[in-house]
């Protein structure tokens, strides 16, 4: 990645859009590890999370992710997800976090010299384009190597840099448990008669 030590950044993660990557390429994020990535290169002035929310449930699997992030140095952005029903009598969920990002990355521009954005959609590529406007660099992670890539083509271009998440999971990420050693026991051993 190409930070400089002295130079203020700010993370900005699209919660749902990274979740969606990482889990492409068959990886567990370390949010630890990844503030101390960042907090190893440059200056981090902040880290923020956004996520849809379903309120009213007794338990989600967010929740833990959530408070975990919110204790741990991240500042994290939440919204309810609406539910509505479609023409054929389905109920769907929606909970977009576009606008938010899009607003706080705008109004922290002054603030940084780089802004790091975890998302992959090509919605975000004007938005990239009006920060750098500002004189603020952009890096986007997300990846090319699944498919269809996660990364929007128009994104990428955009981007000051492109950082292949791939490249950048032996520093983020979780070991994954290794699959069991076979036992002897399971196996017999032929002896010549």
């Amino acid at each position: 990645m190409h930070f400089h030590p002295t130079e203020r950044i700010a993370l900005f993660i699209d919660g749902a859009n990274l979740y969606s990557a990482a889990r492409s390429l068959n990886a567990d994020l370390d949010f630890r590890k990844l503030l101390d990535t960042f907090r190893q290169k440059a200056i981090l002035v902040r880290a923020f999370y956004y996520t849809a929310v379903i309120e009213g449930e007794e338990f989600s699997a967010l929740k833990p992710l959530v408070d975990w992030l919110d204790y741990n140095g991240f500042t994290v952005v939440t919204k309810p997800v609406k539910r509505f029903t479609d023409a054929q009598g389905h109920t769907k969920t929606k909970g977009n976090m576009d606008i938010e990002l899009a607003v706080d990355m705008l109004e922290f521009a002054p603030h940084v010299d780089h802004m790091v954005l975890f998302s992959g959609d090509g919605d975000f590529r004007r938005l990239v384009q009006a920060i750098q406007a500002k004189g603020v660099r952009v890096t986007v992670i997300s990846t090319t190597r699944t498919q269809p890539p996660q990364i929007a083509d128009e994104l990428r271009r955009q981007a000051d840099v492109f950082v292949e998440l791939n490249d950048l999971l032996p520093d983020i990420s979780r070991p994954r448990p290794a699959p069991a050693a076979p036992s002897a026991r399971n196996f017999e051993i032929e002896r010549p008669a």
